[in-house]
């Protein structure tokens, strides 16, 4: 073979090379890029629940449930204040809401509990303080009737629609059910509306007079409002305003701090806090003068002083 023969079939060789050689390569990538990361736990259903956890994993824990319609974005002035101070800080989206899976059925509060339990088992914390706003004290509430206190260590409710919020025979001073018929007929006609209606209203206290209003609190409400099933969001009025927690909170044996507004439209104190407060040994309540529904935002300056101060 002279030399120009020679050097081609170096040069073919060579080109060979560089073809299969990173063939082979990315056929075997390194074994960090085949790990799977999720922010999802299956429900005992199947249903998949999103979830935050923020802050040093050796922290001590608090699990954050959200209240209706909205998702565990709503507690993030309260996760990031914790976190930064140490805290694990953890909060799922509710079925239906937010990014967990919009499941049909289950929208309930037995089934919100069991969530909860699926999240705190899966991610096996301990020594949690649950807080619970809204439809999601409800939610802490009968997680504890259900469940028990093995994992948990404290209690908070903001804002909470236990022990019962409608008017009946065992709740003469209730929300009269009608008032709840009326969300359910605005939920159907026009939910985008009603949504916007309530937080540029009640929720915030907005329609108070001399009220600052905020249209970034009133779009964030909106907009969380909107992420979630129609379905599930329907399906949930009947749960967070006729389920009874009267014997769950009986079953309570947690230190408990109670937290509500004082001209909260939504879930009026006298029948909601200060009720809790009487049948759950020990409890402690604190009112906040003038404070709306949505204190967690509102307030959230004082609210966040107070969780760290019950933390500690």
């Amino acid at each position: 073979m002279n030399r120009l023969p020679r050097l081609l079939a170096a040069m073919l060789i060579g080109v060979t090379a560089l073809a299969t050689g990173p063939a082979t390569a990315s056929a075997q990538p390194p074994a960090a890029a085949q790990q799977v990361v999720s922010q999802y736990i299956a429900a005992n259903d199947g249903t998949p629940l999103f979830y935050k956890d923020w802050g040093p994993k050796d922290g001590p824990v608090v699990s954050f449930s959200h209240g209706w319609p909205l998702n565990s974005d709503s507690w993030e002035s309260q996760m990031l204040f914790l976190a930064e101070r140490g805290f694990r800080v953890i909060a799922h989206d509710r079925r239906g809401h937010g990014r967990s899976g919009q499941a049909w059925a289950n929208n309930n509060m037995d089934q919100y509990a069991d969530d909860l339990a699926a999240v705190l088992d899966a991610l096996n914390v301990r020594d949690v303080t649950l807080v619970g706003f809204s439809t999601g004290g409800g939610e802490v509430t009968r997680y504890l009737g259900r469940h028990g206190s093995a994992r948990v260590k404290r209690l908070v409710l903001v804002s909470a629609v236990t022990p019962i919020m409608v008017r009946n025979a065992d709740n003469p001073n209730g929300v009269p059910l009608d008032v709840f018929d009326g969300l359910r007929k605005a939920s159907l006609d026009n939910r985008a509306q009603l949504y916007r209606d309530i937080a540029s209203g009640p929720f915030f206290g907005f329609n108070r007079a001399g009220a600052k209003v905020s249209p970034g609190l009133i779009e964030s409400f909106w907009v969380q409002g909107m992420q979630a099933s129609h379905k599930s969001t329907f399906d949930a009025i009947q749960a967070f305003s006729e389920s009874n927690f009267v014997e769950d909170l009986k079953r309570v044996t947690v230190p408990t701090l109670v937290i509500h507004g004082d001209d909260d439209q939504i879930v009026p104190i006298q029948t909601s806090a200060r009720a809790t407060v009487k049948l759950v040994k020990g409890a402690r309540l604190i009112e906040y003068a003038g404070g709306p529904h949505g204190i967690t935002d509102t307030h959230k300056d004082r609210l966040n002083q107070d969780l760290l101060n019950f933390l500690k």
